[in-house]
């Protein structure tokens, strides 16, 4: 038995409880400074004094530190403490978890939405902001389905009435009409008319926020 699992068994439920929110604050404390140090690590590229061609390399060779973890602490560091100009102590009372929560959500969004997603992470506790934000993201999932769902039956309403035919009818004279089609052009241009129709239906969604 290690000395740790030793140490921990005669520990008493309340102080086993007290524990963890004393080794909690020391991470909270830390993640800050590291992430800081990450940050500047990469933006200077000081990891080509050690010989390494990237940050990802330096990072996983020299500390064992996975990639996607310190360009996570790097990213918190220079949204919240760089970006957004909050206070040490604000940040690390939320947390790196609540943070990380957030941050896909307000990286890209205006001032109004970044003060308000903070402001939940620091009233809401981790499991109900999680919840919350699956909430949030599921609606949004839905307008998206709707509107192009509406899309669709506005189409289909629009090309039996030009053809004059039924559904099956129709699907028969589309693959005729494709049968001999260039693919990979008919593809790019998809592509882009699905990029812009993603666009317009973005916009109302910035307007609101």
């Amino acid at each position: 038995m290690s000395n740790i699992q030793q140490f921990t068994e005669n520990m008493t439920p309340e102080e086993k409880f007290a524990a963890i929110e004393v080794l909690k604050q020391q991470l909270e404390d830390n993640f800050v400074s590291l992430g800081q140090l990450l940050s500047e690590i990469k933006r200077t590229r000081l990891f080509r004094f050690k010989g390494y061609e990237n940050f990802k390399d330096f990072i996983e060779a020299e500390y064992n530190l996975g990639g996607t973890l310190a360009n996570k602490l790097a990213g918190t560091f220079e949204l919240f403490i760089e970006e957004m100009d909050m206070d040490e102590i604000t940040v690390k009372e939320i947390g790196f978890d609540r943070l990380q929560m957030i941050r896909p959500i307000i990286q890209k969004a205006d001032w109004e939405i970044k003060d308000k997603w903070v402001q939940l992470a620091e009233t809401m506790p981790t499991n109900e902001l999680r919840a919350h934000i699956k909430e949030v993201r599921d609606n949004e999932k839905v307008k998206d389905k709707d509107l192009k769902q509406v899309y669709i039956e506005q189409y289909m309403e629009k090309m039996l009435t030009w053809f004059n035919c039924s559904l099956k009818e129709f699907n028969f004279k589309m693959a005729l009409y494709f049968q001999d089609a260039d693919l990979d052009d008919l593809k790019k241009v998809v592509k882009e008319r699905q990029r812009l129709f993603e666009m317009e239906m973005q916009s109302p969604k910035e307007e609101k926020q």
